[in-house]
């Protein structure tokens, strides 16, 4: 049931758009960067439309009993199940892997695009790998994957686009990549687009120079159980330590009840 009141603020979101596609790189991603407000877009009855670009074949995996699938064929499918959960959690109904109808440009077969892999940098950001496969999500010429993500948009009536900022958030390519597809077709379907921001909302003002973007900040603090339930489903990928996730390489990240997006115009 809809908290009283509360789902007519949240179709004020994303400037009223009516359905919001929500574009991530990996399985887990969608949960620790938006969550909170894929759950309460859910619960106000706006389906929101989550698309996946890989199935993440290439994560390390936690310490655990699950450490069998790091480096195995074994890996992508379990990390889909972790995703379907985590979804299931967060009351997500709409999902689409990019490749794979309705993601899928139409007259075109089914693909897989995987996992472009990463190695960390010295800034301690990430950055391309050097043994990406040929199947790889940045291999793959880049307008495959745009046309994929162009069907999916319009098929769903999109309404706005949301994705990482140019970084991809930490500099994985796989996240820069999504960043310029979904930015593309949010320009091409003249759809606004909103950028998910990394550092603390708290820290960002509304306009930036010479830059217009206006930010929303979203209190998910409603949510933030599913959110955290959801979380928990990423066996392979995080540990949920209280009011923390523990990555696979031992980083620690607040859980955030506070989810922030910016609006960035077409160039």
């Amino acid at each position: 049931m809809v908290r009283a009141g509360v789902d007519t603020e949240i179709s004020k979101w994303f400037s009223g758009a009516k359905r919001v596609m929500f574009v991530h790189a990996h399985p887990d991603d969608e949960t620790i960067a938006t969550g909170g407000t894929l759950a309460a877009l859910a619960e106000a009855g706006l389906e929101p439309l989550v698309v996946t670009l890989t199935r993440g074949e290439r994560g390390e995996v936690v310490d655990g009993p699950l450490a069998h699938l790091a480096g195995t064929d074994g890996l992508a499918p379990h990390r889909q199940a972790e995703l379907a959960a985590a979804l299931a959690m967060l009351g997500v109904e709409r999902h689409a892997f990019l490749g794979v109808p309705p993601a899928r440009a139409e007259g075109l077969p089914p693909t897989i695009y995987e996992d472009s892999g990463m190695a960390w940098q010295a800034d301690g950001l990430a950055g391309p790998g050097t043994d990406a496969t040929a199947d790889a999500l940045t291999s793959v010429p880049a307008v495959e994957s745009l046309n994929d993500l162009l069907a999916a948009a319009h098929g769903a009536g999109a309404g706005a686009i949301v994705s990482y900022d140019d970084g991809g958030g930490y500099g994985h390519p796989d996240h820069v990549h999504a960043h310029r597809i979904a930015r593309a077709v949010a320009a091409a379907l003249e759809l606004p687009f909103w950028e998910i921001v990394s550092d603390d909302p708290a820290e960002q003002g509304q306009d930036s120079g010479d830059s217009p973007a206006l930010l929303e900040v979203h209190d998910v603090t409603p949510w933030l159980d599913r959110k955290v339930v959801a979380l928990r489903a990423y066996a392979t990928q995080l540990t949920v330590d209280g009011d923390e996730i523990v990555h696979v390489g031992g980083q620690r990240q607040a859980i955030a009840a506070v989810e922030a997006f910016r609006f960035t115009p077409a160039p």
